[in-house]
């Protein structure tokens, strides 16, 4: 059997992972963590077999994609955390299932912080970030801590993101800038449906409702802290959709009234020809007595151009006068 894992003593040494390797682990008491990445049908078996795993349990090992979560098994407590992987922002979905002599993790994809941490705890001196030396319940927290905090560098890029917006949208509103919202607004709301979940399940393990093994009054403000920091992000989330809901207003204020300036534009053009069309129209009907008596180049200068000349800045100084054009 070809798994892609690694497996973590106490010691901090990662031994080469088979069933028997596991197993020996298991019986000593000396497996701390197990990391599998993307099981097949033949590891999930002997998964089940190894730890004893429920059936829902088993179940849940194979099904990805779900909303986070924590339950209590009889031997066993399963929680699903979320975190991103890398400076794409991608999603990656961990599956945790913490016993009183073991701690596995599953997942699909790659996970900068779980990679990183277990690098960490199999070099010399084998000790976590904090300083403290691995236990399962301190190693998961430190597992949950690193997926919940890779949240934070990409919501203040998503901070100055926002901003950036804003200012191009008071420069100049386009298309582009409106797909751009739009795809913000999704990438936040999906980020929402992960983050409440994840908090309440974090909530039910501070509360007591869900005991996870090994867990002591000493433990309880590392359930605290890791509460807190989804508060902050959800908060922040709360915060980045109220600036967004701002953004399209002010985007949607900025194509109205430059809309508006448009019309006022072609308002002006329609009203200063309205009397000149009256004025060569008056002056163009073939009339006898107006052929007869308007025929001199004193008229044509005075009728003929002087009359629009005056319409025309007689309308330029009510434009002016009422704010429509110049400072008003």
């Amino acid at each position: 059997m070809a798994v892609d894992a690694q497996l973590i003593l106490m010691d901090g040494t990662s031994v080469p992972v088979s069933p028997d390797a596991v197993g020996k682990a298991l019986s000593s008491g000396t497996l701390l963590w197990l990391d599998v990445m993307q099981p097949g049908a033949q590891d999930v078996a002997w998964l089940r077999d190894a730890f004893e795993l429920h059936p829902l349990a088993v179940k849940d090992l194979t099904d990805f994609g779900q909303r986070p979560k924590v339950e209590a098994f009889t031997n066993l407590v399963y929680l699903v955390s979320y975190g991103l992987a890398g400076p794409t922002n991608d999603l990656t979905e961990v599956h945790c299932f913490c016993g009183d002599k073991y701690l596995v993790t599953v997942r699909h994809d790659g996970c900068d912080a779980l990679e990183q941490l277990r690098e960490r705890i199999t070099q010399p001196g084998n000790r976590l970030p904090n300083g403290t030396r691995p236990t399962r319940l301190i190693l998961l927290h430190n597992i949950l801590d690193s997926l919940i905090d890779s949240f934070f560098p990409s919501l203040a890029d998503f901070d100055d993101r926002i901003d950036n917006l804003q200012e191009r949208i008071f420069a100049k509103p386009t298309n582009d800038q409106l797909a751009e919202l739009f795809n913000m607004q999704r990438w936040l709301v999906t980020l929402r449906k992960l983050i409440s979940p994840q908090r309440d399940m974090m909530a039910s393990l501070v509360s007591g409702m869900v005991i996870l093994p090994g867990t002591t009054a000493e433990s309880d403000p590392y359930l605290r802290d890791l509460y807190d920091h989804l508060i902050r992000i959800s908060d922040e989330i709360d915060s980045y959709r109220d600036l967004l809901s701002n953004a399209m207003s002010v985007y949607l204020s900025m194509v109205s009234n430059n809309l508006n300036v448009v019309m006022k534009q072609l308002a002006i053009i329609a009203t200063v020809f309205l009397p000149l069309s009256f004025l060569t129209g008056f002056f163009g009907q073939n009339f006898a007595w107006l052929v007869n008596r308007l025929g001199s180049l004193t008229v044509f200068l005075v009728l003929g151009l002087g009359t629009e000349m005056v319409a025309v800045g007689a309308l330029y100084m009510v434009f002016r006068r009422r704010g429509w054009i110049g400072s008003g």
